[in-house]
């Protein structure tokens, strides 16, 4: 597959497969394709030439606060963004509660958005996308924002979902990250 933007090559040559289930990591220097195979892999964007072949439902999470709007509260993001995806029932109770109990941001989930710190709309944002239905998760860098004791959270939560079968594509800078977490990864470097 590959991508081009403008007489660039974003990316070229690249082929792989994930098994179902497994966590597979991305990593490179900033510039080095990662975004655009992310955008690639969640239909936001189509290769020129190649092809891309995705099996099952993708939620993704590309970048910080996407999908939500700064002037509604947290709890208003949650609703509004659960019924842009389309997720049945939205109304119900128990998964807004379990969004909002995993995101731990307590008396500020009924505060305006623009009042949050990144690690807030981090903790917002993952817990959304985690509770919602996908095959697929796909997490650009969104673990780099907020403490270490959310992060471990997060990680122990990524592990359950491996083991309920869901694959997850994990992109970050750090490696450590990458090894702790990542069944496989791709290092990406000038597009390839």
């Amino acid at each position: 597959m590959g991508a081009s933007k403008k007489g660039f090559t974003a990316l070229e040559n690249i082929s792989f497969d994930i098994a179902k289930g497994s966590c597979f990591g991305i990593i490179g220097q900033n510039g080095s394709g990662k975004s655009t195979l992310l955008q690639l892999i969640s239909g936001i964007s189509r290769p020129d030439f190649g092809d891309i072949r995705v099996v099952g439902k993708v939620s993704a999470l590309l970048e910080l606060g996407s999908g939500f709007n700064k002037n509604f509260t947290g709890r208003e993001n949650v609703s509004l963004y659960s019924s842009i995806i389309g997720t049945e029932n939205v109304s119900n109770k128990k998964i807004i509660n379990g969004i909002i109990e995993f995101a731990e941001i307590d008396d500020f989930i009924d505060q305006p958005l623009s009042t949050y710190s990144s690690g807030m709309v981090a903790r917002l944002a993952f817990a959304t996308r985690i509770f919602l239905d996908f095959d697929i998760l796909i997490l650009d860098e969104i673990l780099s924002v907020g403490d270490a004791y959310f992060q471990r959270k997060c990680f122990r939560y990524l592990e359950n979902l491996k083991g309920k079968g869901k694959t997850i594509i994990f992109v970050s800078h750090s490696t450590n990250q990458l090894l702790e977490i990542c069944d496989t990864a791709l290092v990406l470097e000038g597009g390839r």
